[in-house]
């Protein structure tokens, strides 16, 4: 795999993530950083879809909005929510809609995501369908509208970067979460604080950051990245490098099961004799459980069925690990396939290409070595 240029900088607490734009800021975590149950602060990925707002003196004074399709419109500040709604702490999986897009062939647009994209935190806050049922929700009530303080790429504020939303039921899910802490530390300016909304299992951009206003609306949100291809996959599968016009398109809803390798990292080398090798990971399945997790050195000739650790909760992702006996010396590639709790499976090679390169799931491989240099 192609080496990407590391973001250090400014932004020196995100050394060893691997920088995929600067404008906007876009990183990615390197698999092997992502070893841990919780995943740090300092290995979490970075999306931005603008530029990054003006930081805030007061934090606890940032303000909040809920108006629309509701009986009571409620404008709040950060210290309103913390006083007056019950304080929820969920470790869950926050996850870039195009994460896996670089396996897709022809290339899609859009940033080259290998398997990075995502991160497990936990995220401290209160639920917003709590906040929803104190403003009133109306019948007419059918969709959330998601607004953010960052300017769009050009530096205005009078376009959004980037505004999703969701529908109402999805909206008052117990674990769709206005955010303001990460792993137990006020959450990070780079991560959307003072305040964010984290909707778990579905795509990351619906998890607006530095979060202002939420639109509660009587019809399906027409925001910028709510449009045409964005965050949208065909019906029916696409011949790959089509161009997606004309066909029949359905939003992006829950993620794709994914498995990755965490341990041993691609490209290491075991001592010559080496005949059991240790290897872990992590998985999880958008909405769904992950039922198993099996890995493979031979090509799927054979599979070892790893050993999952129990969730912590609902959008957790399951830590697995599982011992390969090794036939010899020499070089082997390394296949981990997840399977979700509806029987879907990751496959070994990108399906469902789509212009914009969603939703690629392909399984993850690593290429070890057991044996001296020749």
């Amino acid at each position: 795999m192609q080496d990407k240029p590391k973001l250090g900088g400014a932004l020196s607490v995100k050394k060893g993530l691997s920088l995929l734009g600067e404008l906007p800021l876009v990183a990615e975590t390197p698999e092997e950083l992502l070893d841990d149950e919780t995943t740090p602060i300092a290995h979490f990925f970075v999306r931005n879809n603008g530029l990054m707002p003006e930081p805030v003196e007061d934090p606890e004074a940032w303000s909040f909005v809920i108006d629309g399709e509701v009986e009571r419109p409620l404008h709040l500040t950060l210290a309103d929510l913390k006083r007056r709604f019950p304080h929820k702490t969920y470790r869950m999986v926050l996850e870039c809609g195009g994460n896996g897009r670089s396996f897709f062939e022809p290339a899609a647009e859009g940033n080259p995501w290998t398997n990075g994209g995502a991160g497990c935190a936990e995220w401290t806050g209160i639920s917003l369908g709590d906040v929803l049922r104190e403003a009133g929700l109306k019948e007419t009530a059918l969709f959330t509208g998601h607004f953010g303080a960052d300017p769009d790429k050009h530096g205005s504020r009078e376009h959004q970067a980037m505004s999703r939303g969701v529908p109402i039921a999805k909206a008052l899910e117990e674990h769709t979460l206005l955010v303001w802490a990460m792993n137990g530390e006020p959450l990070p300016f780079l991560h959307g604080g003072p305040l964010r909304l984290i909707v778990p299992g579905w795509p990351g951009s619906l998890s607006q950051k530095w979060l202002t206003r939420i639109w509660i609306r009587d019809r399906e949100h027409d925001g910028p990245g709510m449009t045409g291809l964005s965050y949208r996959l065909p019906v029916n599968p696409l011949a790959p490098g089509s161009d997606g016009k004309g066909v029949a398109l359905r939003v992006l809803e829950s993620m794709p099961v994914r498995s990755i390798l965490s341990s041993p990292a691609d490209g290491a080398r075991f001592p010559e004799g080496t005949r059991s090798l240790a290897v872990r990971g992590a998985a999880w399945a958008g909405d769904d459980g992950v039922a198993r997790v099996d890995v493979t050195l031979d090509g799927g000739a054979t599979w070892v069925e790893a050993t999952m650790t129990k969730p912590r909760n609902r959008y957790d992702w399951v830590r697995w690990q599982a011992s390969l006996p090794l036939p010899g010396d020499g070089t082997y590639e390394i296949f981990a396939r997840a399977t979700d709790s509806q029987g879907r499976a990751q496959p070994f090679h990108a399906a469902n290409w789509n212009p914009n390169g969603y939703g690629c799931n392909v399984m993850h491989r690593v290429r070890i070595t057991v044996g001296p240099e020749v």
